[in-house]
């Protein structure tokens, strides 16, 4: 291959190169938590304690501030603690179900599945139209539990350790569901 040969095939690589480089900059991604698929009149989200249909007390309203303190994090909407504001996220806790999926030598439970499942509705206040809905929202989380020597646990370490899944799944639920609202994924 000559000087001027190589010279064309390397012009041609560099200008398809750069249409390339230019077309791939229009794809369409963005970083996660910077999107909003929501109307220009939305400022303002209220967020109303959530109903709890299961038989876990207080699960609610732990639930409830991490989804708020979510929102309040992605630091474009103003949070209200109530049914008011230009959109209204309700939601209710449809059931709550802790089993066990791992044993012990002595056949003792040491590892259970944690599972929430809830219906969440997102509406713009000034319409009425239904922006999300998710009728059986699902999350799953697994935890070990503490033994002393593959002895039963106390009935408060159950619950102690209980709680502590809860809120790591409560912060889960809370992120998913602010992406899905607000990012439309």
């Amino acid at each position: 291959m000559n000087n001027q040969s190589f010279q064309k095939v390397r012009n041609a690589l560099s200008v398809f190169s750069a249409f390339f480089i230019l077309t791939s900059l229009g794809c369409g991604y963005s970083l996660a938590g910077r999107g909003s698929y929501l109307p220009e009149t939305i400022s303002e989200i209220g967020i109303p304690v959530l109903v709890n249909q299961s038989t876990f007390f207080d699960v609610e309203l732990i639930l409830t501030e991490k989804i708020r303190a979510e929102f309040i994090g992605r630091g474009k909407y103003r949070v209200l603690p109530d049914e008011l504001g230009d959109a209204i996220l309700t939601g209710e806790i449809v059931s709550i179900t802790v089993n066990p999926v791992g044993f012990t030598d002595q056949q003792l439970a040491s590892r259970y599945q944690f599972a929430l499942t809830m219906s969440v509705e997102f509406t713009d206040a000034q319409t009425g139209e239904v922006l999300w809905v998710n009728d059986s929202v699902t999350f799953r989380e697994e935890y070990e539990l503490a033994t002393r020597s593959n002895l039963a646990l106390e009935g408060s370490s159950f619950l102690d350790q209980e709680r502590s899944a809860f809120d790591r799944i409560a912060t889960d639920i809370a992120r998913s569901l602010a992406t899905a609202v607000l990012e439309a994924f």
